[in-house]
């Protein structure tokens, strides 16, 4: 089975693509989900995280995403700490769940998996990609939050070339092409190939 990366930057749309591929019958991973799944339910994760970052990070045994958010995020080695002791545990999580799949291929789903070093664990990489303006558009609109906080959160992610330029396939998702049939293209090459290899 081969397991499979798909990233992009913020409000490049990568979710929509995942749940195109989970209609196709391919299992995801989302990693951000099972983040703060994991910061909740994973005990020595979360002494981690206290230890840290202090017992306010969790407010009646659940994460305090607002206290944690805002004294991580507003100061960039501090997002690099959590990154750190969050990273780890998620992509050895997402590698006991690829082990449990049974699809010729099964997905990752996050928006770090190159500032993360998570590629390693991956065979692939799909790219998700969309204009500056659109995904800063999109992120508004869809967080309902300010122009600043959106540029804030762009800046500690990957140069969207760089990021691109290091996955082996890019799906375009700038409303000039569709959506679906890019996605439904790729799915089929990728059996394809799989097919070739066990010929």
């Amino acid at each position: 089975m081969l397991k499979i990366g798909l990233t992009g930057g913020i409000g490049s749309g990568k979710t929509t693509v995942a749940k195109i591929f989970e209609v196709l019958g391919i299992p995801v991973y989302y990693a951000d989900d099972a983040a703060k799944h994991l910061m909740n339910n994973d005990a020595v994760l979360k002494q981690s995280i206290i230890k840290n970052f202090g017992k306010e990070s969790y407010r009646n045994n659940i994460l305090n995403r607002a206290y944690l958010a805002k004294i991580s995020f507003s100061d960039p080695p501090k997002t690099a700490l959590l990154n750190s002791i969050v990273h780890p545990v998620t992509i050895a999580d997402a590698a006991h769940w690829m082990q449990q799949q049974h699809t010729p291929y099964a997905i990752k789903e996050a928006a770090l998996i190159f500032e993360a070093g998570a590629q390693k664990e991956l065979d692939l990489v799909i790219g998700v990609h969309a204009s500056y303006d659109l995904r800063l558009q999109r992120t508004i609109q869809r967080d309902n939050i300010s122009e600043d906080a959106v540029l804030a959160r762009m800046s500690r992610q990957m140069n969207e070339e760089e990021k691109m330029s290091r996955c082996d396939f890019v799906i375009n998702n700038t409303e000039e092409e569709l959506l679906i049939p890019q996605v439904v293209a790729l799915h089929e090459k990728l059996l394809q190939n799989l097919e070739k290899l066990y010929e």
